[in-house]
């Protein structure tokens, strides 16, 4: 396999996932080449996401690491074989690298849920929204550069408006829809795209009201991407340098658990369209 300059995110968690059970097993990257048969550095170029690996030396190393979950390795295979340059590839080089990693792993999630408190989640913003949300938070952007932003974050939406769309789920507080990004005419028209989305039979959205006793759950706003099995499970959450990636086990199921309390307590589908329908009156 050739090596690779700078492994994708998606490219990482196999790499991550490879030492992870080799780790499990007690054994070294020199124990782990020679059962293998091959040298010590291609081992660590493969668990650095350098070097790519055929699905019958992954399967060969899992047996050696004596890893018996099926489903799992099944889901290392599908990671290392699949080579798909999805559109997301018309900007790399424009925009930062996090940025093209967070739409190939949309591109391969089974399900993804949404949790936000600020702002309406990005797929289901409308270009002026985007566009007004852009320009704000980045005052000294040329305007080509948040149209940019905005196309990519639009091209984003294809996973929920594909033949085949990803089940969606987002609870949003009713912060994030009353904060008017953009005039009042842009906000009316989120509000409008967000209870259109609703309707969908695989988009879910519920409302957090502000009238919510005992909330504190004001910090666990995360974007949740499911993989091939809950081991596989992505979290993203924002960071001074973009979207951060998190992908330990004890980190997932934390998060898993937070959003399942925040879902717990926010308003029914049926109830939270009438709360936005309500909200969109007011404007």
């Amino acid at each position: 396999m050739g090596t690779k300059r700078e492994p994708t995110a998606r490219q990482m968690r196999l790499a991550v996932e490879l030492r992870r059970i080799r780790e499990a097993a007690g054994l070294s990257s020199r124990e782990a080449a020679a059962l293998l048969g091959v040298n010590s550095v291609q081992i660590s170029q493969i668990e650095a996401g350098t070097s790519g690996v055929s699905e019958q030396r992954l399967r060969r190393m899992a047996a050696n690491y004596a890893c018996a979950d099926g489903e799992f390795i099944d889901g290392l295979v599908a990671i290392a074989t699949d080579r798909t340059l999805g559109w997301w590839e018309e900007y790399r080089g424009q925009l930062p690298t996090p940025f093209m990693d967070l739409p190939e792993l949309e591109h391969h999630a089974r399900c993804r849920w949404d949790v936000e408190f600020l702002h309406v989640p990005g797929l289901l913003q409308t270009a002026d929204y985007a566009r007004s949300l852009f320009s704000y938070v980045n005052p000294e952007f040329p305007q080509s550069d948040v149209e940019r932003w905005v196309d990519h974050r639009m091209k984003r939406r294809v996973i929920i408006e594909r033949p085949d769309p990803v089940p969606y789920e987002a609870v949003i507080h009713e912060a994030a829809l009353r904060i008017r990004v953009g005039d009042r005419s842009t906000a009316r028209a989120q509000l409008t795209r967000v209870l259109e989305l609703s309707e969908a039979d695989h988009v879910t959205v519920r409302v957090v009201p502000f009238e919510l006793d005992d909330f504190g759950g004001a910090g666990s706003a995360m974007v949740y991407a499911s993989g091939p099995v809950p081991k596989l499970d992505t979290v993203v959450r924002d960071g001074p340098g973009g979207p951060v990636f998190i992908d330990a086990e004890a980190q997932l199921n934390r998060y898993r658990t937070l959003f399942r309390r925040v879902e717990a307590v926010s308003l029914d589908p049926d109830r939270s369209r009438d709360f936005i329908h309500r909200l969109s009156k007011e404007l």
